[in-house]
C-alpha cells in the first residue's frame, strides 16, 4: 500500500521520529509574534490570534525526511502560505522567501514551492495542537521536499529577490530537497 508514494530509499513509518539539531523554543502565545517582510506591500507582525484569523484549511499530505523515513497520510492543519503571501502583498520581485524560526534556524525554498495549495504555516497535526516536539506552535509544510524544508517553530518570512541559503543548505544538503530525486546533499 502506497509504494507509489514513497520516494526512492525511502521507508514507511507508523511512527513520527523526532530530529532537529538543538533544543525546543518555549511558546508564549502572549508574546509570541509572526513577521512577514521583505519585498511586500505591507509588512506583518501578527499574534498569534491574529495568524490563525487568516483562516485555517485541512490537509491530508505525505511527510519525507532526508534520513529515510516516511509518513503517508499525516492529517495537518494551519493557514495556507499562499495566504500569508497575499495578505502581506507580496511584490512581483519576490522569487524567494527566508523562513525564519525560533531557535535561528532557516530555510529557502523558492517561492514557486510554496506557493501551492499543499504548503501550510500547520498548527496542529493529527487533530491536536501541534507538539513543541514536533515543531509548534507553527510549522512549515512542504510536503514535496525533504522534511528539513518543513521548518520548525516558524516566527517569520522574507520575501526576497535573491536566494539566501537556510542553516542546512550551507551545510552541503541539497537546495533542491527532491525526495523522488534522491537529492538529499550537494
Amino acid at each position: 500500500m502506497g509504494e507509489e508514494r514513497v520516494p526512492p530509499g525511502q521507508s514507511v513509518t507508523e511512527g513520527f521520529p523526532v530530529l532537529h539539531y538543538d533544543g525546543v523554543p518555549e511558546f508564549d502565545g502572549e508574546e509570541w509574534r509572526f513577521a512577514v517582510e521583505g519585498a511586500v506591500e505591507e509588512e506583518l507582525d501578527l499574534t498569534w490570534e491574529e495568524l490563525l484569523d487568516f483562516g485555517l484549511v485541512e490537509r491530508t499530505l505525505d511527510f519525507h525526511c532526508v534520513t529515510g523515513w516516511s509518513r503517508l497520510d499525516v492529517e495537518w492543519r494551519g493557514v495556507p502560505f499562499r495566504t500569508v503571501a497575499e495578505e502581506a502583498g507580496r511584490l512581483d520581485s519576490a522569487n524567494f522567501a527566508t523562513i525564519g524560526c525560533g531557535d535561528g534556524y532557516t530555510t529557502d525554498p523558492p517561492l514557486e514551492d510554496l506557493m501551492r495549495d499543499d504548503v501550510l504555516f500547520a498548527t496542529e497535526m493529527e487533530g491536536e495542537p501541534l507538539s513543541a516536539k514536533h515543531g509548534g506552535p507553527v510549522r512549515l509544510v512542504v510536503p514535496h521536499k525533504y522534511a528539513y524544508k518543513s521548518a520548525k517553530w516558524a516566527t517569520s518570512v522574507t520575501f526576497t529577490a535573491e536566494k539566501e541559503l537556510g542553516y542546512w543548505e550551507k551545510r552541503g544538503y541539497s537546495d533542491t530537497a527532491d525526495p523522488w530525486m534522491e537529492d538529499r546533499y550537494s
